[in-house]
């Protein structure tokens, strides 16, 4: 095993290459089997979501390794785990070659993998000089930290963020030598693979990579191999191929197998999905909007306002104009509900005036791009010096489930009352995914106030019983969600009709830029 990173964590793992350059490598090909096409180098990068979010590119497209949320049942508890899949095998065995295939033919939008790689425990002075002459055994149980590897995998399960950027995944891919040496640990796995390869080519693959890739010289890559790769492969790693529910021969060149895992991972994922929705249709019906939230009054203001800015035939103009009156007067109600408290002050004619004053540290806006940030003027333009955050979170129209994409928030967030806005909200699941992350940098769910012009009842519900003590405030609450997720009678695609990007331009004289991220 290579040496580990100076400190363990999440690290998402590509596909280490086969191919090498130089004349050692080149006299071991004889003992490889043929390779079809080849790989990109494996490669590590910390799993967190800054101005993009990890990726991991296959042949195909593209599949995102962060950023969705976990739902919520009624009760306020996950309703749907992730589906884990454990990859055990000798080192070189052709574990992330076999994951990267299973990621690419399962065709899912959320998936993290973890290799066991990034698990290893800190050493000390005297165990990095043993590594550096090849005396320390990285392929032993106890080189690794199979607490922070439960904890990380638990958390991933139930839907969780690690390190407040990593989130919940459709499926999860736990690769590594020793993927099946902890009894908890194997019980959070739904499926146990075992990739059985020749324990020639392994050892092939070793040296390739160790000399080609890490510089190291044959003869300490054969000492580390016999001394501690082959026997502990021998002791830890092959006894478990028992426990493993379906084992692999050759490893990436056993399509068939592939398949096979492909279409049980399919057939789990289509039941749990349908448990859920079934669930959450439940969970919907007949039940009374919650106390938290909080409309405004349906005046013939109000009312005449929404019925320019819902007709189809309103102009863009007139959309942005009447949108942004309502956006102005839905802050002003809701900023009645933050804390007060008594004060007095003196006024210019030497009286005292009983008052209030706003009892909180300060206020912050956090916009769900891109129609979230259409809200932000309307907020500055009555909160003096507020800071602004934004979170890029798109709903795919498929699936109906949130991707999260982009993330900045003003740092000591935690002490604020945070007002986070989307424009509209249907089924909730954006708008939870922005809750939880809030949640996740400190800030206590009482002082999240999350403001939308127009919401389904669904998307209400959904929000209330996941965060009950999230202030809901909106202008209007329509009754149902149609089968592509926009809220019914509703007001359409706001970002669309605001941004005018759902026709050619009108020509009007705009006052605001466009989001085009």
């Amino acid at each position: 095993m290579s040496s580990p990173p100076s400190y363990p964590g999440i690290r998402i793992s590509g596909c280490r290459a086969l191919r090498a350059e130089g004349s050692n490598a080149e006299s071991l090909d004889r003992l490889l089997p043929p390779v079809g096409t080849g790989h990109s180098p494996r490669k590590r990068t910390t799993s967190q979501c800054k101005s993009e979010p990890p990726l991991l590119r296959t042949s195909k497209r593209t599949i995102y390794t962060a950023g969705r949320p976990p739902w919520y049942n009624e009760h306020g508890t996950q309703s749907k785990e992730a589906f884990a899949i454990g990859l055990g095998g000798g080192s070189a065995s052709g574990k992330t070659t076999v994951a990267r295939m299973i990621i690419e033919a399962l065709d899912v939008p959320w998936v993290v993998l973890l290799s066991m790689d990034s698990f290893y425990k800190v050493l000390t002075e005297q165990q990095q000089e043993q590594a550096a002459h090849n005396n320390f055994n990285f392929d032993h149980p106890d080189a690794f930290d199979f607490d922070l590897i439960i904890s990380t995998l638990k958390k991933l399960k139930q839907g969780k963020s690690v390190k407040k950027t990593l989130y919940g995944a459709n499926v999860i891919i736990f690769e590594g030598i020793m993927a099946f040496a902890d009894k908890t640990l194997l019980e959070l796995l739904d499926m146990k693979i075992f990739v059985d390869t020749d324990s020639d080519i392994r050892l092939v693959r070793r040296l390739r990579r160790d000399i080609s890739e890490r510089g190291r010289d044959i003869e300490g890559v054969i000492k580390q191999y016999n001394k501690f790769v082959k026997p502990s492969f021998d002791q830890y790693i092959q006894p478990t191929m028992r426990l493993a529910d379906i084992v692999v021969p050759r490893g990436s060149g056993n399509t068939v197998a592939i398949d096979l895992i492909v279409q049980h991972v399919h057939s789990q994922l289509e039941e749990r999905e349908l448990s859920v929705r079934a669930a959450l249709a439940s969970a919907h019906q007949c039940h009374p909007l919650p106390r938290t939230l909080s409309v405004l009054k349906s005046t013939p203001q109000v009312r005449g306002m929404h019925t320019i800015i819902r007709d189809k035939e309103t102009s863009r103009d007139e959309f942005i104009f009447y949108s942004k009156r309502l956006m102005r007067l839905l802050i002003e109600h809701a900023l009645s509900f933050l804390p007060f408290q008594d004060c007095v002050v003196r006024t210019p004619q030497g009286q005292d005036y009983a008052g209030k004053c706003y009892a909180g540290k300060q206020i912050t806006g956090v916009s769900i791009l891109r129609a979230g940030e259409t809200m932000e003027p309307a907020l500055r333009a009555v909160c003096k010096d507020v800071r602004i955050g934004t979170i890029l979170i798109q709903t795919n129209q498929l699936t109906g489930e949130p991707e999260l994409h982009y993330l900045r928030l003003p740092k000591d967030i935690s002490d604020d009352h945070v007002i986070l806005m989307d424009c509209t909200v249907s089924t909730g699941a954006a708008a939870m995914m922005a809750v939880r992350v809030l949640l996740d940098h400190d800030v206590p769910e009482d002082k999240i106030f999350l403001l939308s012009l127009l919401m389904a009842e669904m998307g209400v519900h959904s929000v209330a019983y996941a965060f009950p003590r999230v202030r809901i405030i909106t202008t209007a609450v329509d009754k149902r969600v149609n089968d592509l997720f926009r809220i019914i009678p509703g007001i359409g695609n706001f970002g669309d009709r605001y941004f005018g990007t759902d026709a050619v331009p009108d020509g009007s004289d705009e006052e605001e830029v466009a989001y085009t991220g």
